[in-house]
């Protein structure tokens, strides 16, 4: 029974994630790359950890990206964030380009 209600209580403490508002660690993140990245035309942030902190999802729409390799937009993410990677278990990053606007 006690198993039960411990699986029960992860589920519904996962639930609640869902539910939540953005994370301290989010922000912060979120923060540091608005400053890094000032041509960043989209950042997000996700908790993917469940809300500890341990793992954070990061997708960046920026012109600091343009005419660079997938591989070096990923290191010049992980060296904005190299103190809070070094406190993390994983991140994931979804880099991109801005796109120029079609000539009508």
């Amino acid at each position: 029974m006690l198993r039960s209600l411990s699986r029960q209580l992860l589920v519904s403490v996962m639930r609640q994630r869902w539910y939540c508002t953005v994370t301290d660690g989010e922000t912060r993140l979120a923060n540091i790359l608005k400053v890094k990245f000032p041509g960043a035309v989209e950042i997000k942030v996700d908790d993917i950890s469940g809300g500890c902190g341990a793992m954070y999802e990061v997708h960046i729409v920026a012109d600091e990206f343009k005419g660079k390799r997938t591989v070096m937009q990923h290191r010049m993410v992980n060296e904005a964030l190299a103190e809070e990677v070094k406190q993390m278990h994983g991140i994931r990053i979804n880099t991109q380009p801005t796109q120029e606007k079609a000539d009508s």
